[in-house]
């Protein structure tokens, strides 16, 4: 059995590769954090639906891809921190995706949040991801 030392870039790739070749949904290991991650992304309207399946030994998350006029939601995704190399910002120094027509994915003391939340609430944290 493998190990997986990255469960978010996993989730990432697993996303990614899902919109490249036009599938419409895709099945990662259950964690609360990929959960929080993916119900964020639903909530900002980048994923269609996502369901809990308990029916195998391990419980999994169901994703299914956003297409808008046969085009992906999703434009593109990209890992920011990682294992081997960390990234924390503070309030003040969240950076703006594209130009604010991205998000950025926040690991913060209040959750999962997006970097207009976090500046919102003036929290800062861990910069998981950006996606656009």
């Amino acid at each position: 059995m493998s190990t997986l030392t990255d469960p978010i870039a996993d989730l990432l790739t697993r996303l990614r590769n899902t919109l490249r070749s036009r599938r419409s949904e895709f099945v990662v290991p259950y964690s609360k954090l990929k959960s929080e991650i993916l119900h964020l992304l639903k909530r900002e309207g980048y994923i269609e639906s996502i369901e809990l399946d308990y029916t195998g030994k391990h419980p999994t998350l169901k994703v299914h891809a956003k297409y808008v006029n046969r085009e992906a939601a999703i434009a593109g995704v990209r890992r920011i921190s990682r294992p081997g190399l960390r990234k924390y910002v503070g309030a003040k120094e969240i950076p703006r995706v594209l130009g604010g027509m991205g998000i950025g994915l926040l690991s913060t003391r209040l959750g999962i949040l997006t970097d207009q939340e976090a500046r919102h609430r003036n929290v800062g944290g861990e910069i998981l991801a950006h996606v656009w």
